[in-house]
């Protein structure tokens, strides 16, 4: 069957601190290791109140940790924030505590707004420019030692020098990502949770121009997605009110910790409010288990997504982790 694995943002909720949605995301890592999921992916977000994922390589490691089997990994590491050798060396301690079970997916933004990603990057002495491509070919030549003759950073090695970089996966909302990912032979991710670009035309271009590398020989395309299952179409609708008031605020600059469904209930909506609910529910997949499934194979089959990832941002932790119990039952995974 189709491989299925997890996206956390460690969500932070009116009743769930941010402490404890990190400690959640311990714990929904450990359910999903024995449900069969694939991989377990945290992302890199900073001041905002909704999300306590910030540093992903200190929650992989606790997570891998406390697992067995599933891959553990960063969705993404954003590396405008980052210096390339401090990224190559933390997923190398990582790959070498936890061999064969780390991903190093990397994203292009900087996963906050402007004033937080100057005050993440003011110290490191560059410019407010677009410099990913830069960053990310330095990340390449200190993994294969191509820095050539004379220039200062050839004699430099990112520590341990006996572990390689782990697989390499580009996260994108557009072509771009898609393109770079296939042109350099690494795998690529396409969040269709939040993007606008079409979902088909970005996955359709990373496997018909992909080139194989020496870390890879053959296309890897995951579909990043947003989902909320319930036992019921109804008790699913319930509780994706919870991602509708989000998604009114965040459209008018309110970030807030996530709601409840009855908060979500009282809220005094406006047209508008409603307009942009309904167009984000075109991309989020609420239902039974059934209906969600039949939602995402038509859009997998189109993309030829070889695996889907799923991100569900739900109020309550405990029918979080039903949300996902119900997914795995309902496509089959083989259980530890």
């Amino acid at each position: 069957m189709l491989p299925l694995s997890v996206l956390d943002l460690s969500p932070v909720t009116t009743s769930t601190p941010g402490a404890q949605a990190l400690r959640n995301s311990l714990d929904l890592a450990q359910l999903a290791d024995r449900l069969g999921y694939t991989r377990y992916w945290v992302a890199e977000h900073h001041n905002l109140p909704s999300i306590a994922s910030s540093a992903p390589d200190i929650m992989i490691g606790q997570i891998a940790a406390l697992t067995t089997r599933i891959r553990v990994g960063s969705g993404g590491v954003m590396l405008p924030n980052h210096a390339p050798l401090m990224v190559a060396e933390r997923f190398k301690v990582l790959e070498g505590l936890f061999p064969g079970r780390i991903d190093l997916g990397i994203g292009r933004a900087p996963g906050t707004d402007q004033v937080t990603s100057i005050a993440l990057r003011r110290r490191q002495g560059i410019e407010d420019q677009d410099d990913f491509l830069e960053r990310f070919q330095e990340l390449l030549l200190l993994e294969q030692g191509g820095f050539p003759s004379g220039h200062p950073f050839r004699t430099v090695r990112a520590m341990p020098a006996d572990v390689p970089l782990p697989p390499l996966f580009l996260l994108g909302s557009s072509g771009y990502s898609a393109e770079l990912a296939a042109a350099i032979g690494a795998g690529f991710s396409f969040a269709h949770h939040f993007a606008n670009h079409d979902a088909v035309a970005a996955m359709t271009s990373y496997r018909n121009h992909f080139k194989p590398s020496p870390a890879r020989a053959q296309p890897l395309a995951i579909l990043a997605v947003a989902a909320v299952c319930a036992d019921t179409d109804a008790e699913a609708d319930v509780l994706a009110t919870t991602v509708d008031l989000n998604f009114a605020r965040r459209a008018v600059g309110e970030y807030l910790p996530f709601a409840s469904p009855q908060e979500a209930a009282d809220y005094p909506y406006t047209p508008i409010d409603r307009e942009r609910i309904k167009a984000n529910r075109a991309r989020v997949f609420v239902g039974s288990p059934a209906t969600v499934k039949e939602r995402l194979m038509s859009l997998v089959q189109e993309t030829k997504a070889d695996e889907v990832m799923i991100t569900s941002m739900i109020y309550d932790h405990a029918a979080r982790r039903h949300s996902y119990e119900l997914l795995a039952a309902a496509f089959e995974l083989t259980a530890a």
